[in-house]
């Protein structure tokens, strides 16, 4: 029967026979696929392997990611940002400009032309923004100024893994505000702020908004939008009162830690055979692990220092790359720790050190532990900082647990997982004034535009969204994201009363506008149940040979589970009233 061909926002046509596709989805887990989007993804038909961290997208997997960039499009473009696209190629001389050739290391992926000239694959474009805006905006009347795209970027990271949650090469919607001063900025900020806010309020996700580290792009603040989810790499940091930080970032003021020493106890040297570890060395001592005084060995720029921290608490590597002026810091291997300090791994300590000692403010609540001499097989006990060792400079250097004093209100914090899968930042002049991008202000004189930058990995919130709607059949894709919303199931091809009916209940939900798939394929009906609950159409619609006798079809959602009988005559009106009530129609 010919259907009338009809489109979606998004210009795609809204209905496929699945008889005609191309989703070849799997019985089993790739065995190269760690995390569960990844499994999925593949198994469902959205994605391919091409290389290393390299996917091809399916028709499925572009027509979701089509759709979300829908909802950025709409969001962005209704706070005032508007949308440009940026060549993917870029100069070298440029990132020379900004001091980002050599800072941001082999991520960046570099090649020569045929005239011998440094270019690089963009992994990010601040660089290539900056250099248009120095070139067009000139007064204090261009301003404010918000540019977005979105575009593929590649980094040649290390480990590419978990699919579309960390690969080389991805798609980002990257925008850069430009604004003529501080206040300005920040009401650019707060814009894409509410905008983020929206978006990812309109994917039909749950999320959060926490505090973030700037990285190496840089600026003086930053929030990350993070989606929640068990299965999440990121540890986020929550308060009742409203603080909410990435664990790399959370800051801790006060974190319990145990009663200080008693006053004027004697340094006293301790033999410690073979206690290379803090729990080792508690244990032969009868002591907690908290009264342990830990000491490691980092090199950050060339330059070795040590690291002082509770031997109950892990050592935060973000905290201490910024307290290296962000150089990033590698701790030394066992034989350049022996090599550098003296001692062997577990025995160093900053007695009579020459290296530079930073120390987490917990040592300094602490006034008081065990500590390494120096020496294999010897500790101190009860060294004291200022009397016994020097400390260069007291830092908040721990990571943030669960039940640490709130930094805010002193109420005790809660961790979750997340994804992050947004990010935004204030850059203020780094990169303005690095390329000189200024602008006439209204009295004459020239100055730095201000800037901020806003990240969204298309990718990245696609596998967020899986990590986030799943469970053991497949994926539980939120509406909005579906590649198609309704899936009509006729279990019987051969059966002409069947066929027509699925036929024409097809029609009428493309004639409403429904996202559909009719499954035509003549395959077993629990092979096309087991792939509707793997793809994850949100509404199935299953006619068979009993339900149609009775002149009804049997509706499945998707996310509860929930199964209904419906009159045919009226399925189309109902599952049309249960897709509009998201509040987004194709």
């Amino acid at each position: 029967m010919p259907i009338e061909i009809k489109f979606n926002a998004q210009g795609q046509s809204l209905g496929l026979r699945l008889s005609r596709s191309f989703a070849p989805t799997l019985k089993e887990d790739p065995t190269e696929a760690e995390v569960i989007s990844h499994k999925l993804l593949i198994r469902a038909g959205f994605i391919r392997k091409l290389s290393a961290g390299i996917y091809s997208l399916l028709p499925f997997g572009l027509r979701s990611l089509r759709k979300l960039e829908r909802i950025i499009r709409q969001e962005m473009d209704r706070a005032g940002a508007l949308e440009l696209l940026l060549p993917t190629v870029q100069p070298g001389e440029l990132w020379k400009e900004s001091g980002r050739w050599k800072y941001y290391g082999k991520e960046l992926l570099r090649f020569h032309d045929r005239h011998n000239r440094d270019y690089i694959i963009g992994p990010t474009h601040e660089e290539v923004i900056t250099d248009l805006a120095r070139r067009e905006i000139h007064s204090w009347r261009d301003l404010p100024m918000n540019l977005y795209q979105i575009q593929t970027k590649f980094r040649d990271e290390i480990r590419p893994r978990f699919g579309l949650m960390r690969g080389r090469e991805f798609i980002m919607k990257d925008a850069y505000s430009f604004d003529a001063d501080e206040a300005g900025a920040e009401q650019s900020y707060r814009a894409m702020y509410e905008a983020y806010n929206l978006i990812f309020q309109n994917c039909g996700l749950k999320f959060a908004v926490v505090e973030a580290d700037s990285g190496a792009i840089g600026g003086s603040s930053s929030h990350e939008f993070m989606v929640l989810a068990k299965t999440g790499e990121d540890n986020l940091i929550f308060c009742d009162c409203g603080f909410a930080a990435n664990q790399e970032k959370a800051e801790l003021k006060d974190y319990a830690t145990l009663a200080p020493e008693e006053m004027n106890q004697a340094l006293e040297k301790i033999y410690t055979p073979n206690c290379h570890h803090v729990p080792e060395l508690a244990a032969l001592l009868d002591i907690p692990t908290g009264r342990i005084i830990k000491t490691l060995a980092f090199n950050a720029a060339g330059n070795p220092l040590l690291t002082l921290i509770p031997g109950d608490r892990k050592i935060n590597l973000t905290k201490l790359k910024n307290a290296c002026n962000g150089a990033e810091p590698r701790l030394l291997t066992p034989e350049e720790t022996e090599k550098i300090t003296g001692a062997p791994l577990g025995f160093i300590g900053p007695i009579k050190t020459k290296l530079r000692v930073l120390a987490d403010l917990g040592v300094k609540r602490l006034d008081g532990g065990v500590i390494g001499a120096g020496e294999a097989d010897w500790h101190y006990r009860h060294a004291r900082p200022d009397r016994d060792f020097k400390v260069n400079q007291w830092l908040d250097l721990a990571i943030a647990e669960n039940g640490d004093p709130c930094p805010r209100c002193g109420q005790p914090l809660s961790t979750q997982r997340g994804i992050e899968v947004g990010h935004i930042f204030k850059l203020g002049a780094k990169y303005s004034h690095a390329l000189g991008a200024l602008y006439s202000r209204a009295d004459g004189l020239e100055a730095p535009l201000i800037m901020g930058c806003y990240g969204i990995g298309l990718g990245r919130t696609l596998a967020a969204a899986v990590e986030q709607n799943h469970d053991h059949n497949g994926i539980i894709w939120p509406l909005p994201l579906a590649p198609y919303e309704a899936a009509v199931l006729p279990l019987q091809v051969q059966n002409k009363n069947m066929t027509s009916a699925a036929e024409t209940l097809f029609q009428e939900l493309l004639n409403a506008r429904v996202e559909t798939v009719l499954d035509d394929r003549d395959e077993r009906p629990g092979l096309k149940f087991k792939d509707a609950d793997l793809i994850g159409y949100p509404f199935r619609i299953t006619i068979s040979e009993k339900s149609l006798a009775l002149g009804q079809v049997e509706l499945k959602r998707r996310n509860t589970q929930e199964i209904t009988m419906l009159p045919l005559t009226s399925a189309a009106a109902v599952i049309t009233q249960l897709r509009n009530e998201t509040g987004i129609t194709a």
